[in-house]
């Protein structure tokens, strides 16, 4: 039997990401748990409307989504312990520029350039809407294909409720394969 717990966002653990954005060149980043897809070709980041990054993000109109792996969780963790409007975050991570001029962690094993273009709002958030430019990912995290194989990979996740990191586990199957006559 299912208990009604009542109007709890539940669809977590979700990928745990650092969002880069520069302004004049500088980086600035935060911790981000609330990402998402909205179609193949479209990513949402969803930020509390207060973040000091936001701003940088709409000069900018264009963000980096870095994963975070095992390597980078503590310096991860701090910057999203830190408010980028007191503390200058630009040197936590060794960077460089990416293709589509957004700052790319150096260690994160997988980044995604985007070019924001929509915002949506709601209390006390704003999601943006964005295409992606270019998705850069470690040789060592690719499959004999060229795909991304995420048991290399590894991904932090992030689960809301409890304020935990958890690390990705064991496959159960492939997608489609568990086909049964009903």
């Amino acid at each position: 039997m299912k208990k009604n717990v009542g109007s709890v966002l539940a669809l977590y653990p979700t990928p745990l990401v650092v969002v880069g954005a520069a302004a004049d060149s500088k980086p600035t980043w935060t911790l981000v748990g609330h990402v998402g897809i909205i179609g193949h070709d479209r990513v949402m980041v969803s930020l509390a409307a207060n973040h000091y990054i936001n701003g940088v993000i709409k000069d900018a109109n264009k963000l980096s989504i870095n994963i975070v792996d095992r390597s980078i969780l503590p310096e991860a963790d701090y910057v999203g312990s830190v408010s980028g409007a007191k503390v200058d975050k630009s040197a936590v991570f060794d960077y460089e520029m990416g293709v589509s001029k957004t700052p790319i962690i150096k260690k994160s094993p997988l980044a995604i350039e985007c070019t924001v273009v929509d915002i949506y709002n709601t209390k006390g958030f704003e999601s943006f809407i964005c295409t992606i430019d270019s998705t850069l990912v470690e040789e060592a995290c690719l499959n004999e294909e060229g795909k991304i194989d995420y048991n290399k990979l590894k991904p932090v996740l992030f689960e809301f409720p409890t304020y935990e990191y958890l690390e990705t586990g064991e496959v159960l199957g492939k997608c489609l394969s568990f086909k049964e006559k009903r």
